[in-house]
């Protein structure tokens, strides 16, 4: 039952009920659940595209601590539909904080819930899969609670949806700005050595920044560009951005595409995320349905070749079944949490591809090295006169 100051609640699809206190926007929402491990980047998480479609619960407690500001901004509103913490968000205490969490979520219509057991919700949802919830922000404290649960079961849920064409630019435009470095920030790249090609499934602004740091002058282009799109450009390198929903339905459109391009050119080919499970797609191998999917920034990935284990950063509910590759496609890299496929290579190309985020911002930096592996297979192709 709801304590006399409940203002919020979230209704899981098997009649569970979690009472809370609201905070940001007001009003209802309907999503799949899932829990992230990070202990920084809240604001990074809300605004990441791969979040469409889901509510995430936050294992870490303090939330809000740092506030949030526009430089923090994956893209220019926040995807996730709502967040659930254990600890309603404090007063900010940071130097680069612009303005409260709670504010912020209020302008941006994004629902939040706090006062929440995360640590119960977060075994729940590892030991029964990734449950379709509503979540409800009223202040007067009154819920139709038969009306959340039945708008919960209602969910359609991830698989067979396609949301990259939700979250995609609606125009191509160029990218030049790099990572952020103390004491100047955000600056430009001005002396480019490769032209890329960014196909935008729902590319985080990081990703875009690594590859501008990494040497490249990038155009990127809506999920739905064709062969015909990418080539026109004569790039050097093809790059496929991270994104939400279910791969199998994005890759109707996005996969032709692919299939063409490593037809008619021999340019590098790299893929983070969704982009990597395109690219898997591609090359004739398939994806399945996780039960809780990973989300954090600490999971252990190991490199097969070198031996070598990073610490990464995941987004991901879906995941290539390493057991359907083709004899041309190598794993190269896998979980250490369960053994999941993490990155694919060709064995006979510079195409190649990993599941976890490499740019991680914030997060751990360990695989920063796959955009220079970019690069550097860029000036490789191009030859020594380029490198």
């Amino acid at each position: 039952m709801p304590s006399r100051t409940a203002t919020a609640c979230l209704a899981l699809a098997d009649g569970t009920i979690f009472y809370g206190e609201g905070f940001g926007a007001t009003g209802d929402t309907v999503a799949e659940l899932c829990f992230n491990t990070a202990m920084t980047g809240y604001q990074e998480i809300m605004t990441d595209p791969s979040y469409a479609g889901q509510v995430v619960t936050f294992t870490f407690p303090h939330i809000g601590n740092v506030g949030v500001n526009p430089e923090d901004d994956e893209t220019a509103e926040p995807v996730a539909a709502g967040m659930v913490v254990k600890w309603d968000p404090t007063e900010p205490s940071n130097w680069r904080a612009a303005e409260h969490l709670t504010a912020w979520l209020t302008r941006r219509k994004r629902i939040g819930i706090g006062g929440i057991d995360t640590r119960r919700l977060t075994r729940a949802i590892r030991q029964q899969g990734a449950p379709h919830v509503a979540l409800a922000h009223h202040p007067d404290g009154k819920f139709d609670i038969e009306a959340l649960v039945a708008a919960a079961r209602a969910f359609p849920g991830l698989e067979g949806l396609d949301l990259a064409k939700d979250v995609t630019c609606a125009q191509s435009y160029r990218w030049d700005e790099m990572r952020w470095a103390w004491p100047e920030g955000y600056t430009r790249q001005t002396a480019p050595k490769h032209k890329v090609v960014a196909i935008d499934y729902g590319a985080k602004r990081n990703i875009l920044r690594c590859l501008a740091s990494a040497g490249c002058d990038v155009t990127v282009l809506p999920a739905t560009a064709t062969a015909d799109d990418v080539l026109a450009l004569k790039p050097d390198g093809l790059f496929l951005s991270n994104g939400p929903g279910d791969p199998a339905a994005t890759g109707a459109y996005a996969v032709p595409m692919i299939r063409d391009v490593l037809d008619r050119s021999p340019m590098p080919v790299f893929g983070i995320c969704l982009g990597h499970q395109m690219l898997a797609l591609a090359l004739g191998a398939n994806t399945i349905k996780m039960n809780h999917g990973h989300h954090g920034a600490n999971h252990p990935v190991k490199d097969i070749e070198t031996g070598k284990v990073e610490i990464t950063s995941m987004n991901h509910g879906f995941t290539v079944d390493s057991q359907t590759l083709p004899e041309t496609v190598k794993e190269t890299h896998v979980s250490l949490f369960d053994g999941s496929n993490c990155g694919i290579r060709m064995t006979d190309r510079p195409v190649f591809s990993v599941q976890y985020h490499p740019e991680a911002s914030p997060g751990p930096q360990d695989s920063y090295y796959l955009f220079e592996r970019f690069a550097s297979a860029m000036s490789a192709v191009k030859g020594p006169a380029h490198a």
